[in-house]
């Protein structure tokens, strides 16, 4: 009955995920603020349409908070579904095959930026809770919070939460926002790593200077910085900056070996990233690299001439993106803090050095043993024929930390996605069929866990 309704109005669903996608909700950019409202427009009014009776717009000083829910009976449990509907920015625009804001189908999946993270994986769950509407088989208490400032660091979505605990009690949080290790291999994250996201500057001279007049006599900016985030690295891979590691915890040869007991491939690994070898940390795994290991990355960097043609320039000042991955025990503040201490510390006398933080989240182990990580298991389990495997993931929620604290909820984190579906990159696509199986397998969570 749940699989055929959704069959039945599968064209239906993917219309309307495609009106969502159209919109450019890049909540980076000011320029497109009223593109992000209009984008928590639409999902209140389609959560409105699959039968929420309360959905309203939160507004906080930032982008506004999408809320809804179904209260069918106060002596059932409550499943509070978080997402976000705000994008990455699409550069370069470039390197993609289609227009990241105008969504097509290609090989059974569909292109456009949010595809996967997380407008593709949010409307699952709108589609799943009208669904149980129209079948009248809703088993529990639903409610929805979608924000729209994920992706540049939740920041307002911390206060809302501390101001409504008692309009978001629950016994549970659902999210889908992560990915499987493959659609013939189901998975559930049970564990997150947490975020530092900062820019530096580094400034020499107060102009612009001929290089060949100037060069040799003074430093470069961008040398100087190239130099200095070279060094935040050693020989082995592991994070230079003092005290980095102190409060990272160390797994167990159990845990490990059970971690690495998941189905991986490093050769097709190698392949679909079109590179000769992997990197990172000396003496770990790929997985564990990405799963259970600190990182620092650099993830822009720019400075002097870079247009079209040549300029003989040295430049006044350069700039840099760098995040650091965090697991857990590790704090983002703390580890804001050291990184800062030792930049500054690392710069030459020839030039200033500025560290802006902008964002960070806090990482996060969910419970495998719970009641509501069960109830998923067992919907994998019914939809798919198999046992789904417990993972950890590389990527970052930093609310999932902030509802243990505030609200003293665990999360599950059921996502569909793919590692390979390039979120946060040119060309991120979401498979027809995980959006699909993610609906129905949704459906079956709600089943589960209401029984429980």
């Amino acid at each position: 009955m749940i699989r055929e309704y959704i069959h039945t109005h599968q064209q239906r669903f993917l219309d309307e995920l495609f009106e969502l996608l159209r919109i450019p909700s890049v909540s980076a950019d000011s320029r497109y603020q009223k593109e992000v409202r209009q984008a928590a427009e639409y999902v209140a009014a389609q959560l409105k349409k699959a039968g929420a009776d309360s959905v309203e717009l939160c507004e906080t000083k930032g982008h506004p908070i999408v809320f809804g829910e179904k209260k069918i009976n106060s002596s059932l449990p409550t499943v509070l579904v978080y997402g976000h509907y705000d994008v990455q920015p699409p550069d370069p625009l470039n390197l993609w095959t289609s227009p990241p804001f105008e969504p097509v189908i290609k090989d059974g999946k569909i292109f456009a930026r949010g595809a996967c993270d997380d407008k593709g994986q949010v409307y699952m769950h709108l589609k799943a809770f009208e669904t149980m509407m129209k079948l009248n088989q809703l088993p529990c208490n639903i409610k929805f919070m979608i924000e729209g400032e994920e992706e540049v660091g939740s920041d307002n979505l911390g206060t809302f939460v501390k101001e409504n605990k008692n309009k978001l009690k629950a016994d549970v949080i659902l999210i889908s926002d992560t990915s499987l290790i493959s659609l013939d291999c189901p998975s559930i994250t049970a564990g997150l790593r947490g975020l530092s996201y900062l820019e530096v500057e580094v400034t020499g001279p107060n102009r612009d200077l001929h290089s060949g007049v100037y060069g040799g006599a003074v430093a470069n900016p961008i040398n100087v910085l190239a130099k200095m985030i070279a060094s935040l690295h050693d020989e082995n891979g592991r994070v230079t900056i003092p005290g980095f590691y102190d409060r990272v915890e160390n797994l167990s040869d159990a845990d490990r070996k059970k971690l690495n007991s998941a189905p991986f491939d490093l050769n097709h690994y190698q392949k679909d990233l079109a590179i000769d070898e992997v990197q990172g940390e000396k003496g770990y795994t790929t997985m564990e690299r990405t799963g259970i290991r600190p990182t620092l990355d650099v993830n822009g960097i720019w400075g002097g001439y870079t247009g079209e043609g040549a300029k003989t320039v040295l430049p006044s000042k350069a700039y840099a993106k760098i995040s650091m991955r965090l697991v857990p025990h590790q704090s983002s503040q703390e580890i804001m803090t050291l990184f800062t201490n030792h930049f500054l510390a690392l710069a030459p006398k020839s030039v200033k050095v500025k560290v802006i933080p902008h964002h960070g989240g806090e990482p996060a182990v969910t419970p495998t043993h719970s009641k509501a990580f069960h109830a998923a298991s067992k919907a994998f389990e019914e939809v798919w024929g198999k046992t789904p495997i417990p993972t950890r993931d590389g990527g970052s929620i930093p609310i999932v930390s902030l509802f243990k604290k505030e609200l003293e909820l665990d999360t599950v984190l059921m996502g569909f996605g793919l590692d390979s579906d390039a979120i946060h990159s040119p060309n991120e696509h979401y498979g027809v069929k995980n959006f699909l199986i993610g609906i129905e397998t949704i459906v079956a969570f709600y089943q589960h866990f209401s029984r429980s």
